[in-house]
């Protein structure tokens, strides 16, 4: 009887089993827990390790900082972070006031804070930033050190409700970008000079060691505003940044980084708010970017550079921030070259006359490189000039970008996104002939005042579920 009782509750253990796998084929992919990019989303979100850090503080003015706003403190700066860190690391206070200063470099287990009305004010004088291992513009180079930098460096932060204030404007930095709505002129040396940018991106293509890439004086690269350069569990929190020289928010080769409440208002040349460059595991929420450029772009390198470093950009999460003006909400690209998978953007409100794309993806066959996996969700878009996703692989910039490395986009889902005021194209994608992008999904997608539904060229497999344009319901199209 035992035996007889054990084999019918098998039978019907058994029986059960298959009837729930029966059930769950039926139901979609994207709901099984498996299988649903969200889920992984969540498991991400988990896994990133916060900062923390000891209660120690060390207040600059103690190391001799004053708040005059003209006094360069660049030296109490570094004697207060260099005491923190030996005493087994804190916070490094900067009280209320102006303090002015040259680069600030940061150690492991320090956390440069700011109280609610401080106000760091950044040199606008190139001989306050020394000759660093850093990137401009996705190639590695010894240049002009970022505002605040840490290389190699665990567990560390920047946060705070006070202002970081880089002073850049038409009259210094922003000038060596060689535009003239930034105040150069015929004669003023900037970055297009042929002995500068063009330079660099020759070096890197022959392959010439990062080490002997010194530029700095004399070469009009500008510097990053906050760069973290292969660093491990990172916080920026809080802080106001404004008027920068370059790329504002910059994680270079760097992992768990979390990007929390920040505000950038930053109109200059290339102020890209947040830049993740061969980085990993990167959450950016509760920002506001009010920016020059894009306002989020996530990088992978430049043509041969990025090849050589071959780290891919992945697990970028983009929660509950705000998009106001700029060339695009979430942007990917154009240094690509490493490739970028597994972008997460939700909860986000887009809004600008001046704001052009909502989420874009810019590549060549000069970039190469493999986008794929990205994700966006609940996203409410006022107003964007061009289009609600742009997808190019012919993107063009300082002339023609045609090579021989054709890229890979594919995988791109929109979800719940409501748009007022659509601009020109509610999708535009360009692709070749022989690497099409690949496999969009439109799903209860609403765009409203849009001039054309869509533009396409060498796109395979687009999909348009339950999705409105202008108020009609978009028909499936022929792939």
């Amino acid at each position: 009887m035992i035996t007889n009782k054990f084999i019918t509750f098998r039978s019907v253990t058994f029986f059960c089993v298959i009837i729930l796998f029966v059930l769950s084929c039926g139901k979609p992919v994207s709901s099984v827990s498996e299988t649903d990019p969200w889920k992984k989303m969540e498991l991400i979100v988990k896994t990133i390790p916060q900062t923390h850090f000891s209660d120690k503080t060390y207040n600059i003015n103690d190391f001799g900082a004053v708040a005059d706003g003209k006094t360069l403190n660049t030296a109490a700066f570094e004697k207060a972070i260099k005491a923190c860190a030996e005493n087994g690391g804190g916070k490094v206070i900067v009280p209320n006031g102006k303090y002015l200063t040259g680069a600030i470099h940061l150690e492991s287990n320090v956390n440069l804070h700011l109280e609610d009305h401080a106000e760091i004010l950044f040199s606008i004088n190139p001989k306050d930033y020394p000759i660093v291992h850093t990137s401009w513009e996705g190639t590695e180079v010894m240049n002009y050190s970022p505002l605040i930098y840490a290389k190699n460096k665990t567990n560390v932060a920047v946060t705070g409700k006070g202002t970081l204030n880089g002073q850049a404007d038409s009259t210094n930095w922003w000038v060596w970008s060689g535009g003239k709505s930034y105040g150069w002129q015929k004669g003023i040396p900037s970055q297009n000079d042929p002995t500068n940018r063009e330079v660099l991106v020759d070096m890197a293509e022959k392959n010439v060691p990062v080490a002997e890439r010194i530029f700095g004086e004399g070469r009009y690269l500008r510097p990053s505003f906050i760069e973290f350069f292969e660093c491990n569990t990172v916080l920026i929190k809080d802080v106001t940044v404004i008027n920068a020289p370059f790329w504002i928010l910059h994680p270079l080769k760097s992992n768990n980084i979390i990007i929390d409440g920040v505000t950038v208002n930053s109109h200059g040349p290339n102020n890209d708010g947040c830049d993740p460059e061969y980085s990993q595991n990167i959450i950016i929420k509760n920002c506001t970017f009010n920016t020059g450029d894009d306002c989020i772009a996530i990088k992978a390198g430049r043509d041969a550079d990025g090849r050589r470093v071959a780290i891919p950009s992945k697990n970028i999460i983009v929660q509950n921030c705000k998009m106001i003006d700029g060339h695009g909400g979430v942007v990917i690209g154009s240094e690509i070259s490493a490739g970028v998978n597994n972008v997460f953007v939700e909860n986000c409100l887009m809004d600008s006359p001046n704001l052009d794309r909502a989420i874009r993806i810019k590549t060549n066959s000069k970039r190469g490189g493999v986008i794929e996996d990205i994700f966006v969700r609940n996203i409410e878009v006022g107003t964007v000039k061009e289009c609600v996703l742009r997808a190019t692989m012919t993107y063009n910039v300082y002339g023609s970008q045609t090579g021989n490395f054709i890229p890979v986009v594919r995988n791109i889902t929109l979800e719940n996104i409501k748009v007022k005021n659509g601009g020109k194209y509610g999708v535009l994608a360009d692709g070749y002939a022989e690497s099409p992008v690949e496999n969009i999904t439109l799903r209860n997608v609403v765009i409203q005042k849009v001039d054309s539904i869509y533009s396409l060229k060498n796109v395979k497999n687009i999909n348009f579920i339950n999705t409105y344009i202008n108020g009609k319901k978009v028909e499936q199209t022929k792939n």
